[in-house]
């Protein structure tokens, strides 16, 4: 009997086999693209990449897998589940399907969200030639945020901060200053970088190896800690009044929220991925979307990313203690559960076919 919890796996190993050895029989062209750094056991990482369909289309669906690593779990086995269901071989004729699996493998095996180099990849996608953003806000907090001891005195003086801040702010004020990106700081939260990281040049090399023959693309990247257990919140980052913003309401319906009118369960952000696909896929109409699925309470989410931002600023990753932050982390990006594991394949399976019926309905975007 088909069982979608079977498509999740309890490690990025595990998680790497189950894709390649799926993606192999349902007829994938395969690349792995070796990255360098080493997981906690020693082992290779990659990123792999699988396409289907005829190499020529001008339609193509693109599912992401772990830009924020540890959130790789529910985006891995959003992917196989759609190879286990024989959804490639359903796929209307003239689409093809374009899967990278584990974007930024370094977080998915550390149980990291970021990049070996501390990077938040989804806010690295800015024009470094240009001005870096400013977050004052986060400048208010960094201390608070990012203490060098890790012990209760340190998190309740974290929590005091956080709650004083959205007291004379606001709650939004409070989570567009923590989650909004910085760049001052290679040791905080949400560090966007001070040039391309690894992950944002091999998606970049991807995009322009397998999609510049596409002229119509959507794409799904998937992401979780925001909302209510198991729920899946579809994401637009794009300008409100955008043709994509349209596209997607056309495409997904009324349920679509943005990060750009507060709508959305994330705050509004700078150098986000999906902000930055469509000037990077210029020759092509792009419609971009985050799905991101709910876990625990958003409090306890942030806690264990502070947690694990001191871990591996002042910590030892392997050490008793870091382990148990390490399963903090695990549990606050991934339920581990049957029940959870079924709502993420179901509505990720959703989503899948109703960007593959948009895709097809459109008109073609490009000459071949």
């Amino acid at each position: 009997m088909f069982n979608s919890a079977d498509s999740f796996s309890p490690d990025y190993a595990a998680a790497r086999s189950k894709f390649l050895e799926h993606a192999s029989a349902h007829g994938g062209g395969l690349e792995s693209i070796r990255h360098p750094e080493r997981g906690p056991d020693g082992a290779e990482l990659t990123t792999d990449v699988a396409w289907f369909g005829p190499r020529s289309a001008d339609k193509v669906l693109v599912m992401i897998s772990a830009t924020h690593g540890v959130e790789g779990f529910c985006g891995s086995g959003s992917q196989i589940d759609f190879l286990r269901r024989g959804e490639v071989e359903a796929a209307p004729d003239g689409v093809a399907i374009l899967m990278i699996h584990a974007i930024n493998p370094y977080g998915f095996a550390w149980i990291r969200r970021t990049t070996h180099e501390n990077i938040d990849l989804n806010r690295n996608w800015i024009d470094f030639a240009r001005p870096l953003p400013v977050n004052d806000g986060y400048e208010t907090l960094h201390d608070d945020l990012c203490p060098s001891t890790w012990d209760q005195a340190s998190q309740d003086q974290s929590q005091k901060a956080l709650a004083a801040f959205a007291e004379q702010h606001g709650e939004y004020a409070m989570r567009r200053a923590v989650t909004g990106g910085q760049y001052r700081h290679p040791d905080g939260l949400h560090y966007g970088g001070v040039g391309p990281s690894w992950s944002r040049e091999t998606q970049t090399r991807v995009f322009q190896t397998y999609l510049d023959q596409a002229g119509m693309i959507a794409i799904l990247d998937y992401h979780t800690g925001l909302g209510p257990w198991g729920y899946g919140e579809q994401i637009v980052t794009a300008p409100v009044d955008s043709d994509i913003t349209a596209r997607a309401r056309d495409w997904f319906g009324a349920g679509i929220t943005s990060i750009r009118d507060g709508s959305s369960s994330a705050a509004d952000l700078d150098g986000d991925g999906l902000s930055a696909a469509p000037a990077l896929l210029s020759h092509a109409k792009v419609t971009a979307v985050a799905l991101e699925f709910g876990t625990k309470p958003s409090p306890e989410v942030r806690a264990a990313m502070r947690a694990d931002n001191w871990l591996h600023s002042h910590g030892d990753p392997l050490s008793p203690q870091g382990q148990a932050i390490k399963r903090e982390l695990r549990d606050a990006f991934y339920g581990d559960s049957d029940d959870w594991k079924g709502l993420i394949a179901g509505q990720s399976l959703l989503a899948c076919r109703q960007a593959m019926r948009g895709l097809a309905s459109s008109p073609a975007g490009a000459t071949v």
